[in-house]
């Protein structure tokens, strides 16, 4: 590039919509799919996000003349670094043209930004926290990107690892196609695990009765998360934004709940059909007609996302997997679908990963983590 690279703090609302739809403006990949724009938008609103009021952050755009052609976001978050006793800066959304110049002078900035605040290590991409898209997708782009997941083009890899950064930790997305009768040992060990117990699995048709457990169900989520990288814990607002952005898209029937004699949940699992090409087509907007491609989408697919499940930490290895697994299955296969995306699993996370295996499923895409330490200028 022969021109010189620009950079510019987003301070308008003009530069700000410039940097949120920027993966449309400059598209650099065949397999893109847009997010939902509003939500990105709302995502840079703090007061939309309350998670922003707990974090430092800038956000850059780069220019060559007068065409955008990269931006990134760069996040202290002052909370986490205190409770892990971290002194730790994260970039995120870093969105580039092929030129390694433009990303190096993106990243640049980002790094001295957070050296000035005493920060001695970088991460990313990472947002705010777990709940966002992390990573860089380094295999399976033949497939389509799945809701809350990063989409990049193949060449930024290579580009991280160019200016140093090397790998923090992978996740990992199985992929399993839905038995239509499930192993006998998984069978039997789901069996003997309601038989024995005062626990008994829950099924939904309408989105109303689901209500009543949406923050019961957050704060299990809060209860056995909190050891994962980059996990904060939800407030009650930042359930109820949750709830506002998801609730909508659930079918309720692949909501799958076990609770106990309270009726407290103890264990979880939420599958949505996989609308991605739906959103494609609706070029993330929903209104005033895009929503009626991913409702199209929905229908169509024969792929099954999951987005969030978890068990609480005391029936942790007592079979309660098997059973949402066995349960799900069977209203996976009334919709006609076949497989299953079992989004991003740490690969750190042994149990889930056996529990994916046990069954078949298979490794067909692979996100990064980087970290690179930052040295004070001597």
């Amino acid at each position: 590039m022969t021109q010189a690279i620009r950079l510019v703090p987003v301070t308008t609302q003009q530069e700000l919509r410039t940097y949120v739809l920027l993966p449309e403006i400059i598209n650099t990949r065949p397999n893109f799919v847009p997010p939902v724009w509003s939500d990105e938008f709302s995502f840079h609103d703090p007061k939309k996000n309350p998670a922003l009021q707990q974090c430092d952050t800038i956000r850059y755009l780069a220019y060559v003349g007068n065409r955008a052609v990269g931006r990134i976001m760069g996040i202290i978050h002052h909370e986490y670094n205190s409770r892990k006793k971290e002194k730790t800066g994260r970039f995120y959304q870093l969105e580039a043209i092929n030129d390694p110049m433009v990303v190096h002078t993106l990243l640049q900035a980002i790094r001295d930004w957070c050296k000035e605040r005493g920060m001695q290590r970088l991460i990313g991409p990472f947002g705010l926290s777990d709940k966002d898209p992390q990573g860089l997708q380094l295999e399976g782009f033949e497939h389509l990107p799945v809701i809350a997941t990063a989409t990049n083009p193949d060449f930024l890899p290579p580009m991280l690892e160019g200016e140093g950064m090397t790998k923090l930790i992978d996740c990992l997305v199985y992929q399993l196609e839905i038995p239509q009768s499930v192993p006998d040992l998984y069978r039997r060990i789901a069996e003997r695990t309601l038989r024995n117990s005062r626990l008994r699995v829950l099924s939904f048709s309408k989105r109303a009765s689901l209500k009543p457990f949406i923050v019961p169900v957050l704060r299990l989520v809060n209860e056995t998360y909190k050891d994962l990288l980059g996990f904060q814990t939800m407030s009650e607002a930042e359930m109820r934004k949750l709830a506002a952005q998801y609730l909508p898209l659930l079918k309720p029937e692949l909501v799958k709940m076990i609770v106990d004699d309270h009726a407290a949940p103890v264990a979880f699992v939420i599958a949505v059909p996989d609308f991605s090409e739906g959103l494609r087509k609706a070029r993330g907007r929903l209104l005033p007609f895009g929503f009626l491609h991913l409702l199209q989408s929905m229908k169509r697919t024969q792929q099954l996302d999951l987005l969030l499940g978890a068990v609480r930490s005391d029936f942790q290895g007592r079979g309660l997997t098997p059973v949402l697994g066995i349960n799900l299955f069977e209203s996976a296969r009334k919709r006609g679908l076949t497989c299953i995306d079992s989004h991003l699993i740490l690969e750190s996370n042994t149990r889930m990963r056996a529990e994916m295996e046990r069954l078949g499923a298979v490794v067909y895409k692979r996100y990064r983590v980087y970290q690179q330490e930052l040295r004070s200028e001597s």
